[in-house]
């Protein structure tokens, strides 16, 4: 008996019996598209007739040595990483067109080669001459990398599996075409299958793969959620295009911590890692204004200072309006709540722009005070004092909570010379710390202090 057509969604890979314009789980229309099965499989007497073998096992007190690992050379990126490429591991580099996943991994392919690294570039997009021409840009002409461009999988895996290299970058994955599967290429059940594929195979040959993902207008990668389950590593990389700034952010890595950030400079001879994020965020920073708060922030392992900006001017609309750049735009909602039930301040009739300068995305509930401190001054129309850095959590009874690796902030912000901190109590504070501490119990505290109402 023949098996029955199925529909993906391929934006969020739901699947249905019947195709349908708008997908139920996720609400995107003309995402629906049908999928043909991989195989049949066995069947259940084949299935009772097979016996498989046994496999080794172990204990959890193996002294088995860890992987090695190989140093690129940028310092960025070998963060990202872990502390470097991991023999063997699959990532995923996911971002939005024109942002630079190409010249990046262009130019950490060069650093792995010129690190004695075999590597190969396998380019689905462009012909082989049009990435020659971003190499000869970037100073990377010379670089023993070997470049092939081809999107048929079975031709990739072949010349992979006799050449061994050690690191393998296939840009992108949704231009792979497998012809097992019958659809475009691009389609969840291409991408599915060949991200299995090419992963299976770093694992078995003890190869290193990077794939290049595209990424969907709510920026997820794009295709089945089960490719980032598959790999070992998946990294975004993040930016503004009026930023001159990049943010390559791990949010998975089986290696290293997730979370952890590493910093680029777009400039005109490609990627350049900035090693000190904070001096740069804050570089066109000028005379403290009104609005204008510095929020002693953590991202991954390290301290980032950055300005969050904000701006409260009445409404000519009957509905104020609520923007918001770089944060949770629910989060600011809440609080303006909070501000308002439990400090009396109202922003019914303003409308509030909040943003965060540079280009860079927060998501830790520490900087909830420092957002409310630039409400409060935008609002009141009253600049802080200068060199202060503001950070802490704000729950819903209007209490603050103390933010982790408060020593941290501070010893980068007193490295960057800020002479005073605002911080709930409670936090962990080293006795090198020369710095000005305000410490207010809760939200109300806070205004009444700094701004002279409550």
């Amino acid at each position: 008996m023949a098996k029955a057509a199925r529909f993906v969604c391929s934006s969020c890979a739901a699947v249905t019996s019947k195709w349908a314009g708008r997908c139920e789980a996720c609400g995107e229309w003309n995402s629906i598209v049908e999928e043909a099965p991989l195989s049949s499989g066995p069947g259940k007497a084949a299935l009772g007739a097979r016996r498989g073998k046994g496999i080794a096992l172990g204990d959890l007190a193996s002294t088995e040595a860890p992987p090695p690992r190989t140093l690129c050379g940028l310092g960025e990126l070998d963060r990202v990483l872990g502390g470097g490429l991991v023999e063997g591991s699959a990532l995923l580099v996911g971002g939005d067109p024109g942002i630079g996943k190409s010249t990046l991994l262009l130019q950490a392919a060069a650093r792995f080669a010129q690190a004695g690294l075999d590597v190969m570039y396998i380019s689905g997009e462009e012909a082989a001459a049009q990435v020659r021409m971003r190499a000869r840009r970037l100073g990377l002409a010379d670089a023993p990398v070997r470049l092939g461009a081809e999107t048929d999988l079975r031709n990739i895996l072949t010349t992979l599996d006799a050449e061994r290299p050690a690191l393998t970058v296939i840009d992108s994955i949704q231009t792979m075409w497998s012809d097992g599967v019958e659809s475009a290429p691009g389609s969840v059940s291409q991408v599915r299958a060949a991200a299995h594929e090419l992963t299976r195979f770093a694992k078995s040959r003890n190869v290193s793969v990077v794939l290049v993902g595209h990424v969907t207008k709510e920026g997820q990668i794009a295709g089945p959620r089960v490719v980032e389950h598959m790999v070992d590593t998946v990294l975004y990389f993040e930016g503004e295009r009026g930023h001159p700034f990049r943010i390559l952010r791990a949010v998975k890595n089986r290696f290293g911590p997730a979370d952890e950030i590493g910093v680029f400079e777009m400039t005109g001879a490609g990627l350049a890692e900035v090693s000190n994020p904070s001096a740069l965020f804050l570089s066109e920073r000028g005379t403290p204004s009104p609005g204008s708060v510095v929020f002693a922030g953590i991202e991954g392992t390290r301290p980032v200072l950055v300005e969050v900006q904000a701006l409260v001017a009445p409404s000519p609309h009957s509905q104020a309006r609520r923007t918001v750049v770089g944060w949770d735009g629910g989060r600011l909602a809440m609080i303006l709540a909070v501000l308002e039930a439990r400090c009396g301040i109202p922003f019914a009739g303003l409308d509030v722009y909040l943003n965060i300068a540079g280009g860079l995305k927060i998501s830790e509930p520490a900087a909830d005070l420092a957002v409310a401190a630039a409400l409060l001054s935008a609002r009141e129309d009253a600049a802080l004092p200068p060199e202060t850095v503001v950070f802490g959590e704000i729950s819903l009874s209007g209490a603050l909570r103390p933010a982790p690796q408060t020593e941290n902030r501070l010893k980068e912000a007193q490295k960057l010379g800020f002479t005073s901190a605002i911080a709930p109590a409670g936090g962990k504070i080293g006795a090198q710390s020369t710095m000005s501490l305000l410490r207010p119990a809760d939200l109300t505290g806070f205004v009444g202090e700094v701004f002279g109402a409550g």
